[in-house]
């Protein structure tokens, strides 16, 4: 790793890309992240979030030989539904590509176990939708009494990689009902390298609810963009949705910080703030495909809100980067 600069913001767990961190009812944090090797499903946990870098991972899965499930397992978030734990994450049959594609579908791990660290893993299977095309990042929430699941997906008929889709679930692995694109790449910071919407987010603030996601290409061009939506509107409803028209976080080589991105959100120890978790890298100039450059990390600061009750990603950042000084 190369030195940085006191100004630089500084990860809390190194070579961890798509980090997706969770605070159960237990006290205990629990992180999942993709590993650099795209080979298997890990946990760790701790009682606070410093501890989560001397944890000893636990693999909970690890991809087939040949096959389906056999490459690339990406994106891995970690779920309590109805007193179970659920895996959502991405994993194709081969690493080669298919007109710049690869073939990822998204699966879905299941463990009865109160410490999901210990039992067994069922796996339950693929996560069907409507189409059989390139499909990742699930993720689900729970909102005014009903679930739902949001994942990036190629449409045959759409050009480009990904477009974010939103349905309604009838059980953690089964959507149901009408299937939504809320989103697209169409302004020119999604479009950079790849025509590129993934990695979505959920959060709930008053009378608001937004999904986070990211854009473009996985060098440093990677960014986020924000869905808002009012919180009794019908998410299902394309026209619910409000969209940012400029990223709401990119990369800033003040503080060493490329490619941000594919985020998720935790709560502090208190419960008292809600704390923004993504990757990044801290240098600019890769070689090779930036997918297999192992230097994405993770970062966790508070996240802090705009006048107008929207978050502030930037400043979120900034306020890292000021903490270090």
């Amino acid at each position: 790793m190369q030195q940085r600069a006191s100004h630089d913001i500084q990860p809390l767990i190194e070579q961890r890309a798509d980090p997706f961190i969770y605070r159960h009812s237990d006290g205990y944090y629990y992180f999942v992240a993709s590993v650099p090797e795209y080979d298997r499903i890990e946990i760790r946990r701790a009682q606070n979030l410093e501890k989560l870098v001397t944890s000893t991972p636990v693999v909970i899965w690890r991809k087939r030989e040949n096959g389906i499930l056999s490459a690339n397992i990406w994106a891995p978030e970690l779920h309590f539904i109805d007193d179970k734990w659920y895996v959502y994450f991405a994993a194709a049959h081969t690493t080669e590509t298919n007109e710049g594609l690869f073939d990822h579908r998204m699966y879905v791990l299941e463990n009865e176990n109160d410490n999901p660290l210990e039992g067994s893993w069922m796996e339950r299977g693929q996560v069907r939708t409507e189409w059989e095309s390139f499909a990742l990042d699930a993720t689900t929430f729970e909102h005014n009494g009903s679930r739902y699941h949001v994942w990036a997906q190629k449409d045959p008929n759409i050009g480009g990689n990904s477009n974010l889709y939103i349905s309604k679930m009838s059980n953690p692995w089964t959507l149901t009902g009408s299937q939504t694109m809320i989103s697209m790449p169409e302004y020119d910071w999604e479009i950079i390298g790849y025509k590129v919407n993934e990695g979505a987010a959920f959060l709930r603030k008053g009378n608001r609810v937004f999904l986070s996601y990211s854009a473009s290409a996985t060098d440093f061009n990677y960014c986020m963009g924000l869905l808002e939506a009012d919180a009794d509107a019908d998410l299902l409803d394309a026209t619910s949705w409000r969209k940012s028209q400029t990223a709401v976080l990119s990369t800033d080589e003040s503080i060493s910080m490329y490619g941000p991105g594919h985020n998720s959100f935790t709560v502090s120890e208190d419960d008292e703030e809600t704390l923004f978790v993504f990757h990044a890298r801290t240098y600019k100039n890769i070689i090779g495909d930036p997918l297999y450059d192992p230097n994405r990390h993770t970062f966790v600061t508070s996240l802090l809100w705009t006048a107008d009750g929207r978050p502030d990603f930037r400043g979120s950042v900034a306020a890292l980067a000021r903490f270090l000084q």
